[in-house]
């Protein structure tokens, strides 16, 4: 059987989405060899991003000069013809989108939607931004067959904001890079330590550096702590006013800012950190916390939404927008390494729910409910 993926961000996207994309697919054709899996990629990539070395893995190009020119038209129309010369059964769009018509040929569809923060924290989104999303996930979820939510809160969000059934909505987690599930020698990690001049003991941040994310709050957190903080991600124009704030109160020796981290680096990472900070505002799932848990590292983030749901009842959590909170929780795990060490043993049980066998098998049976 042949299942067909919209792949845009499988080859294009190094972060969140393209991270899922290449993992599910990746998961799906090891657990379940028997099936063809066919990759739908718009245009070239400008750097190798997904590489298989699975037969039933496909990347599938538009077949015709004008698509490939205009590959935004195939993408979200022209590529139905070849969805069906191919004989897909099932397409799956795995970042929020379905091309248009497909719902009328024969090919059943599933869209994945990660979040719907632009609805919920729209101040953090721009006008147009928000116009764009809204049509894209209205018409995905209302012709597709079946929505995959990755969270119980997105779920909730879907029913809240586009009055998706429920029973058309099925939950499946999304789990994380198996350079996450490693353990990495002595010596690997000293290279890593030496090429970032890492400190001896330090908290970590991962994720985009932008206001949703509120990594500010960690820094005013440990201003009167002695302990560093290391923040990796892509930096936005928020990466500013974190920098003056640094600036105004001196505390340059504390805080390390690093970008464009190989994902064995960042894994690396992870293990060297004494805590992981999660102060975010929103989240859809939040991967950087079952990164930190899969690295036994004990994690300190946001009350409510989704963070327990991917935290599980091992993790601190704290109110973002109360820096004292935020401070007694970090003093509380850097001077007890007796909880940290509790936290990151049962953290790490936890959090084999996100594992790679039982998120495939949660898919498979999604697929085999349509088919």
């Amino acid at each position: 059987m042949n299942i067909g993926f919209e792949a845009k961000r499988i080859f294009h996207n190094k972060t969140g989405l393209g991270n899922y994309s290449r993992d599910l697919v990746r998961i799906l054709s090891h657990y379940f060899p028997e099936y063809n899996y066919l990759l739908y990629n718009p245009l070239p990539p400008d750097e190798n991003l997904f590489e298989t070395n699975e037969s039933n893995v496909i990347e599938k190009k538009p077949t015709s000069n004008f698509y490939s020119k205009f590959y935004n038209l195939w993408r979200q129309k022209g590529v139905v013809k070849d969805l069906v010369s191919d004989e897909i059964k099932l397409f799956h769009g795995l970042s929020g989108e379905i091309p248009s018509g497909l719902n009328k040929t024969k090919i059943k569809s599933i869209v994945t939607v990660h979040d719907l923060i632009f609805m919920s924290l729209p101040q953090f989104y721009s006008f147009l931004d928000r116009v764009i999303y809204f049509y894209k996930f209205k018409k995905s979820t209302s012709k597709s067959d079946l929505v995959i939510a990755i969270s119980e809160q997105t779920k909730s969000d879907l029913i809240k904001y586009f009055n998706v059934p429920s029973r058309k909505i099925m939950v499946v987690y999304q789990g994380c890079n198996p350079a996450f599930k490693k353990e990495y020698s002595l010596e690997r990690k000293k290279t890593v330590i030496d090429k970032y001049n890492l400190p001896a003991n330090f908290i970590l941040n991962v994720g985009t550096v932008e206001s949703r994310k509120n990594v500010l709050s960690a820094v005013k957190a440990i201003q009167n702590i002695d302990t560093y903080l290391v923040i990796i991600g892509n930096p936005t124009a928020y990466k500013i006013k974190i920098e003056s704030y640094i600036e105004q109160n001196n505390l340059e020796h504390k805080i390390l800012f690093l970008n464009d981290v190989e994902v064995e680096e960042l894994a690396i990472i992870y293990q060297l950190a004494t805590l992981f900070i999660y102060p975010s505002l929103y989240e859809g799932f939040g991967i950087p916390i079952i990164e930190s848990l899969y690295s036994k590292t004990p994690v300190i983030t946001s009350k409510g939404g989704v963070f327990h749901e991917s935290g599980g009842p091992n993790t601190l959590y704290i109110d973002t927008n109360n820096i004292d909170e935020i401070t007694n929780a970090i003093n509380l795990l850097l001077n007890n390494f007796e909880l940290r060490n509790e936290l990151a043993e049962k953290g790490y049980d936890f959090v084999q729910k996100f594992n790679d066998e039982h998120i495939a098998s949660n898919i498979h049976n999604v697929y085999k409910s349509l088919l």
